[in-house]
């Protein structure tokens, strides 16, 4: 956690000149300053924390995500979540830990060095709370830091030199959790500081009977999921979490690869959920909680449940999606193939089967296939398949494929039970062609319905529903009265939007329904988007000028005729690359992809290229023209040392062109980007 919206460039930058600035003045960090007990390093052995705790990833709530230190963060909200958790089935669910996050306590400790509960916010302290908490049957968990103030601007007590008092007073309390952060560390050894407050915990749970879960937050810094095991429960990988698709997919990315270090009491944390907090669509949050429970990731919720929707707390409540996260084997998933934005991550669970998260990342709806046997299961007739957010069963003869939506999931364990034959078989719905439509012009579009079960489809119907208003009319036949394994129905379709129909995005649902053998009813449903476009204008026209398709960004929005700047929106510089200033262009940050309609109507894309001079620690860039996904045009690694590259693509009939800014792999986060000077000529 931290209060600033700077990167974890910044705040490296800023430990090692707090560490410098000791060591000048030749003063000894204050790592055991306080306690008298000598912090036990990791090399010497140490002790462990206690067997049995997080067995499987800790579920609950931080209010962090929605609060921050804002006055609403009280006594009142933390019993209030409490009770929302055992009145909204949460409990039920698995969710167990209600946790303070940073500004509980008073800026400064009594005078016996003690820490001191912000009389406000919690005027019957924090063993009253936790009183509460455990009354409903749940846990309490807090917050500090391993430094000398916590992240917090205004430096709330951190814990380094006061462990063992810190410890034995949160064990006293009733805490069951800790979240220990890693600011103002003043450059002492990570490992040095997280082993101190194992040891630290390991003595007040011998004196006091509590056991407290151990939630290393050193952002992934030091690598702790190749030394924490025997530290603590869980470790972040990543940077702070923000409430936006691109901040959720680059940490997303960040875990993965590091499957290997997760299992029982020991698991990698990407960071809090931002599942309702308003910053993401509802299928982004089902793709954020369904990667998450597939990672095998803690599932600690950060939003307000009291202003939650309905929606929220049905992505939440997901019986059959917390059960993967929560499977006792404790295997984080794995990816099985990663493609052009499509993604396949499996997950191996103790009954045998295997959870496979189909992910499509790109703007548009993709198929996203693989087999039983590449997720990791036998050889065999035909498979179960369960989707886990539609709550429906089907047989497959071995594919595992869906069109996943734009952003979207689907998320399905697969089972070699021999109980298929019970179940209708599995189809997959794809649209062929983009609902790109101009107003009042018929687009053309084909759909496909195909049978990948072991069973026949029988009776088998396909219908495109448009909004009111407009016309979605068939033109080849949509019905079929049996389909074959392997088989499909394709229908071709004239989609007209009302020539008064106003720019943007509009919701188009693809729907089959069919019968099994036996006669039970099934569908298969794909929402879909449809964007009412405006045709480019004739000419040479400047991109920062144009409406976009989709943009997605790494941090913050793309910003128009300005450097990317910093979270909020209009907050960038004038582009700037290598001392030269632009005053036309796009500011991005790497990852990013920004979309434009052309409509087969446009011949150049142009730009002056390069890492904006906007910060004083530069990453490095590479840029990609797309047109209709194909690369068209492409720079190699450019850094902050270089001046602007020119950059140009023939796009002739493509009706898409897509901008493309990726990291240059050098592992420095401040990968400014500009497009300056960007042209679309039509």
């Amino acid at each position: 956690m931290r209060q600033l919206p700077a990167r974890t460039t910044r705040r490296r930058v800023v430990g090692s000149l707090a560490a410098a600035l000791l060591c000048a003045a030749g003063l000894a960090t204050p790592a055991a300053a306080h306690d008298t007990a000598e912090p036990t390093r990791p090399e010497a052995g140490g002790v462990q924390l206690p067997d049995g705790l997080a067995l499987t990833p800790p579920m609950g709530f931080n209010n962090w995500n929605s609060t921050q230190c804002r006055a609403e963060f009280d006594e009142a909200m933390v019993k209030g979540i409490a009770d929302i958790f055992v009145e909204k089935g949460l409990k039920r669910a698995g969710y167990q830990y209600v946790n303070l996050d940073d500004c509980w306590a008073l800026p400064e400790r009594d005078a016996n060095g003690k820490l001191v509960p912000d009389p406000v916010r919690f005027p019957g302290g924090i063993k009253a709370v936790a009183d509460y908490v455990h009354s409903k049957g749940l846990k309490l968990g807090i917050y500090t830091s391993a430094g000398t103030k916590t992240c917090n601007s205004a430096g709330f007590p951190g814990a380094l030199g006061h462990e063992r008092s810190d410890a034995q007073q949160f064990a006293d309390w009733g805490v069951d959790y800790l979240k220990y952060d890693n600011c103002n560390n003043q450059g002492v050894d990570a490992k040095q500081r997280y082993v101190a407050m194992r040891d630290a915990l390991k003595a007040a749970a011998e004196t006091t009977g509590r056991p407290i879960v151990y939630s290393i937050c050193e952002w992934g810094e030091n690598k702790p999921w190749e030394w924490a095991a025997d530290v603590g429960h869980l470790w972040r990988t990543t940077g702070d979490i923000s409430d936006n698709w691109s901040s959720m997919l680059s940490i997303m990315k960040q875990n993965l690869p590091l499957a290997e270090h997760a299992g029982p009491g020991h698991w990698n944390d990407p960071d809090m959920l931002e599942v309702g907090n308003g910053g993401m669509t509802d299928t982004e949050y089902r793709t954020h909680f369904s990667m998450w429970s597939i990672m095998a990731a803690p599932l600690l919720i950060g939003s307000d449940l009291r202003k939650a929707t309905p929606e929220t707390f049905e992505i939440l409540g997901n019986d059959e999606v917390i059960a993967v996260d929560q499977d006792p084997l404790g295997k984080q998933g794995r990816v099985i193939s990663s493609q052009d934005g499509r993604w396949v991550v499996a997950k191996e669970m103790k009954d045998g089967s295997r959870a496979v998260a189909l992910f499509n990342e790109t703007g548009s709806p993709q198929t996203v296939a693989t087999t039983a046997q590449e997720a990791g299961l036998p050889d065999t007739e035909a498979y179960t398949l369960r989707d886990l957010w539609q709550h429906k069963s089907y047989n497959t003869a071995g594919r595992i494929a869906a069109t996943v939506p734009a952003h979207g999931t689907v998320l399905l364990r697969v089972t070699a039970d021999g109980a298929w034959e019970h179940h209708p078989p599995a189809t997959e719905l794809d649209l062929n062609g983009d609902l790109l439509v101009e107003a009042g012009t018929p687009a053309k579009v084909t759909s496909e319905v195909t049978n990948t079960g072991r069973s026949s489809a029988q009776r088998v119907s396909v219908t495109l529903d448009a909004p009111n208003g407009w016309a979605a009319k068939a033109t080849s036949a949509n019905t079929v009265k049996s389909l074959r394994t392997g088989t499909s129905l394709t229908t071709s379709w004239k989609v007209t939007a009302p020539a008064a129909a106003k720019p943007g995005s509009y919701d188009v649902t693809l729907k089959a329904t069919y019968r099994s053998p036996r006669g039970t009813r099934a569908e298969r449903v794909l929402p879909l988007t449809a964007q009412v476009v405006v045709a480019p204008p004739s000419g040479t026209s400047s991109l920062g000028d144009q409406p976009w398709l989709s943009a997605t960004n790494g941090w913050g929005p793309v910003e128009r005729d300005t450097s990317n700047g910093e979270q909020e929106a209009g907050d960038g510089n004038p582009l700037t690359i290598g001392g030269t200033v632009y005053e036309k262009g796009l500011g991005v940050h790497a990852e990013s992809a920004v979309e434009y309609y052309t409509g087969a109507a446009c011949e150049r894309v142009t730009a002056q290229v390069g890492v904006d001079d906007e910060k004083s620690t530069k990453g490095s860039v590479a840029f990609e023209i797309w047109a209709d996904g194909k690369k068209a045009a492409s720079t190699g690694v450019l850094t902050h040392a270089m001046p602007a590259q020119p950059l140009s693509a023939d796009v002739h009939g493509a009706r898409v062109v897509r901008l493309v800014a990726t990291d240059g792999g050098d592992g420095v986060d401040s990968d400014h980007a500009d497009w300056a000077e960007a042209t679309l000529s039509c």
